[in-house]
C-alpha cells in the first residue's frame, strides 16, 4: 500500500548553514568560462550540505540539551523527521511567493526519555490547528504573507504512540497547547483508516478542536485511492471550517509519485456553501540519491470569497525541492 501520511512541522540557523556550504564553493575567476560541475563535484557539494544542515541542527540540539543536565548527547539524542524545503509559488493574477521551511524533530538524553523538543518555521494558523498537510496553504497552492508565516517552538511528550502532548511559543511569544490524539485501522490488506483529534489552546482562540479522519485504499501494490476530511472550531469563531479531498495515487517505484485530488473547502455561517474548490495533480521524484526531493504541483481553482462576491478561477503553479536529513 501507498504510504499516505498526514502531520505539519516546520529555523533559519539550518538555513544558514547550507548556504554556508553552497557560499564555500570556489569561485570563477573573471576570465574563465563558465562550465558545468562534473557530477562528482555536485555530488560533494550536496552532500556537503546536508552535512552541514544535520551538523548545525545536532548542535542546536546539544546545546539546549546541556540546560537540562550533564548527560551526554551522544547516549540517547538524535535529531529525526529533519527536512529542508525550498519552494516556489505562483497564482493567477497574484505576485509569486517564495518560501523556506524546516522540520526537525529532537530527542534530548536529559529530558524523560519520551519527551523532545521542536522548532520551526511555519503558517501560524496550521501550526496551532494541527492542520493535516494536504489541507495547508502550501499543499493547496495558496499565497502564504509574511505574516502568516512565523516562528515556533516548544516541547512535546508521547505517551506510547496515541497521544502526545505540546506546549509552545510562536510568533510574537504566544503561548500554545495542544493535546493530540491518534488512531490508525487496517481493514484488511487493502484497506487503512486513519483518526486523529486535537484540542488546542490559545489565547486569542482559547479552547479548540480539529478533528481530521482519512480512509484509502490500495488496488493494487502502486494504486491507491484516498479521501480526507477535516474540520476545526474554536470557542471564539464557533463555526467550523472545514476541508475534503478526494484522490488518485500511482507509484512509479524510487520514490516517484504522481497524484491527482479534488479538494473542496468552506466555511460555516458565510453564507457561501463552498469558499474554493479545484483540481491540483502533483509529480514528486528524487533528483539526488533518496533524499534530495522535487515536487511539482499543477492546480486550477474556482475561489468565492463571500456571498457578495463572484465566484473566480485561476491556475496555480507550484514548486519544491525538499533535502531530508
Amino acid at each position: 500500500m501507498i504510504g499516505l501520511w498526514m502531520g505539519n512541522m516546520n529555523v533559519p540557523v539550518a538555513c544558514i548553514a547550507w548556504c554556508c556550504a553552497f557560499a564555500g564553493m570556489p569561485a570563477l575567476a573573471a576570465d574563465e568560462p563558465s562550465t558545468t560541475p562534473p557530477p562528482q563535484d555536485v555530488d560533494q557539494v550536496l552532500e556537503s550540505a546536508r552535512q552541514s544542515v544535520r551538523s548545525t541542527s545536532e548542535w542546536l540540539a546539544r546545546g539546549v540539551d546541556g540546560w537540562f543536565g550533564d548527560k551526554p548527547f551522544s547516549d540517547g539524542g538524535k535529531v529525526s523527521d529533519g527536512r529542508l524545503s525550498v519552494s516556489l509559488l505562483t497564482r493567477q493574477h497574484e505576485s509569486p511567493d517564495f518560501a523556506v521551511r524546516f522540520n526537525a524533530r529532537f530527542r534530548l538524553p536529559n529530558v524523560e526519555s519520551r519527551a523532545y523538543l521542536f522548532l520551526g518555521r511555519n503558517d501560524q494558523r496550521d501550526v496551532v490547528t494541527d492542520t493535516p498537510d494536504a489541507f495547508s496553504r502550501q499543499q493547496r497552492l495558496q499565497p502564504e504573507s509574511t505574516a502568516d508565516n512565523s516562528f515556533f517552538g516548544g516541547v512535546g511528550l508521547g505517551l506510547h504512540d496515541k497521544l502526545q502532548f505540546r506546549l509552545g511559543l510562536r510568533g510574537g511569544l504566544k503561548p500554545y497547547a495542544q493535546a493530540r490524539y491518534g488512531e490508525h485501522w487496517r481493514l484488511g490488506d487493502a484497506n487503512l483508516a486513519d483518526f486523529r483529534e486535537t484540542l488546542f489552546w490559545t489565547i486569542a482562540d482559547h479552547v479548540g478542536s480539529t478533528t481530521a479522519l482519512s480512509y484509502e485504499h490500495a488496488y493494487s501494490s502502486t494504486v491507491a485511492v484516498r479521501w480526507l476530511g477535516s474540520t476545526t472550531i474554536t470557542q471564539v469563531t464557533k463555526h467550523f471550517d472545514w476541508s475534503s479531498s478526494i484522490g488518485a495515487y500511482k507509484s512509479f517505484g524510487d520514490l516517484r509519485l504522481l497524484s491527482l485530488e479534488a479538494l473542496v473547502s468552506g466555511t460555516q455561517g458565510t453564507g457561501v456553501g463552498v469558499s474554493n474548490f479545484g483540481l491540483q495533480t502533483k509529480w514528486s521524484q528524487p533528483i539526488h540519491k533518496d533524499w534530495l526531493i522535487a515536487d511539482l504541483l499543477i492546480g486550477h481553482f474556482w475561489p468565492r470569497q463571500d456571498a457578495l462576491s463572484p465566484r473566480l478561477r485561476a491556475w496555480a503553479l507550484g514548486v519544491e525541492v525538499k533535502m531530508l536529513f
